[in-house]
């Protein structure tokens, strides 16, 4: 019998599917980063992007009990529907508030 993917699994399978061949960004790399112990998934874009360095995250979320956090998505469509698409209900997914910026 085939056991479902666990959202830890899911959330890595994704983030590594992510970063695999992006044409378009040429000279940017991305890497994922799935730390399982402490519940971080996030894709890193390093890179010279025209006459400029990047080194930014492209993605973070973070997975607490059975709740997925999206910290920062950065990706045209996003990944949320990818999440989605493999199996993590959309009631568990949030976004964290951003902090408003006071001038």
């Amino acid at each position: 019998m085939d056991h479902p993917l666990s959202y830890a699994d899911i959330l890595k399978q994704t983030v590594q599917a992510a970063t695999i061949d992006q044409p378009r960004l040429q000279a940017i790399k991305l890497y994922p980063v799935c730390d399982l112990e402490t519940g971080h998934f996030l894709i890193l874009a390093t890179g010279w992007d025209k006459q400029r360095w990047m080194d930014t995250i492209l993605f973070h979320a973070r997975l607490v009990e059975h709740q997925v956090i999206i910290e920062e998505d950065n990706f045209e469509e996003g990944l949320t529907p990818a999440l989605i698409a493999a199996g993590i209900k959309q009631a568990d997914i949030t976004t964290s508030p951003k902090p408003a910026i006071v001038s």
